[in-house]
């Protein structure tokens, strides 16, 4: 990646994997990309690798470079191998493979991203000619890429144009949800670049989320891990079949929650879950078991509904 001391040019590793990890969840199959994310990683300094384990994601990698193979014109395969090796630090290899998804698929902005991102991470520092060219194709396509306008809000503070690389991150902070989990570090690259040369960003900086209780954290955990045996099968299914099989760990899930109803945390969970499969009337059914089982505990019955509101289910 480019030199970790080049705080004011904005290389914020936190903000690479974040930018990177949510943007894959958006465009592959979740089982998949919960086999790939780090557990309970949001970006810390450490190597990609250091925080996965190493054998499934080998595994997986290797499952992925057979299929694709067989299949070279699987544009999401493409994607979730360029994500693959990002992850275990293999950022030239994820460059090829996120050209390949781009060629195939290039009206897709996320991809044009996130080859710009491997670019620069896997270049001499700063953001080099081809990172730009494929920040700027991402912008083409959406104007409102998070990640592509940050590196070239970057870019523009890199060729002294302070004032307008601070404007920009300025307007990614407004446009993002207040809970964004890229804010901090925009916001730390803002403080940065202001306060070096000395540029006035009062009243202009959009407050941050109010904290969430520790107790409700479990809101934003995920569907459990999926076991060896599955990682493994995951790298041979369809993009359906991988649908087909996170639904399934959520109706173990639920079948747990039947066998031991009073288990406030795993209510949330399965709300969780079903919101995530886009299944609002399953996360409603969700609140009403979670509010059954616990009409004798008013303080859980408020968490169930303060949960419900922070994950979107529609009011009744």
């Amino acid at each position: 990646m480019t030199k970790d001391g080049a705080v004011d040019k904005g290389f914020s590793l936190p903000f690479a994997r974040i930018a990177l990890v949510l943007a894959a969840l958006i465009a592959i199959a979740a089982i998949a990309i919960a086999v790939l994310r780090s557990r309970g990683d949001t970006g810390a300094s450490a190597p990609p690798a250091a925080t996965q384990p190493v054998g499934d994601i080998a595994s997986m990698i290797g499952g992925l470079e057979k299929k694709l193979r067989d299949n070279p014109g699987d544009p999401k395969g493409w994607n979730l191998l360029g994500l693959a090796y990002y992850n275990v630090g293999r950022y030239a290899d994820s460059v090829q493979a996120y050209a390949k998804a781009a060629a195939l698929d290039p009206d897709n902005a996320q991809t044009w991203s996130a080859l710009g991102e491997v670019q620069l991470l896997s270049g001499p520092g700063g953001i080099t000619p081809e990172a730009e060219a494929s920040f700027r194709k991402a912008l083409a396509i959406d104007p409102g890429d998070f990640r592509a306008r940050y590196f070239m809000a970057v870019k523009k503070n890199e060729g002294g144009n302070h004032k307008g690389a601070v404007d920009d991150l300025i307007g990614i902070l407004r446009d993002s949800p207040p809970d964004a989990p890229w804010a901090q570090p925009v916001r730390e690259l803002i403080s940065s670049i202001s306060t070096k040369h000395k540029i006035d960003i009062s009243g202009r900086v959009p407050a941050p989320a109010a904290p969430a209780p520790a107790e409700d954290s479990v809101v934003t955990g995920g569907i459990p891990g999926p076991t060896a045996t599955d990682l493994k099968a995951a790298t041979a299914m369809t993009p359906s079949q991988q649908d087909e099989m996170a639904r399934g760990m959520v109706a173990r899930l639920a079948a747990r929650l039947e066998a031991n109803p009073r288990d406030a945390d795993r209510w949330i969970m399965l709300m969780r879950s079903r919101m995530q499969l886009k299944d609002p009337a399953g996360a409603q059914s969700a609140l009403a078991g979670a509010k059954a089982a616990f009409k004798d505990d008013a303080a859980q019955r408020a968490r169930f509904d303060a949960a419900a509101k922070v994950l979107g289910l529609p009011e009744r």
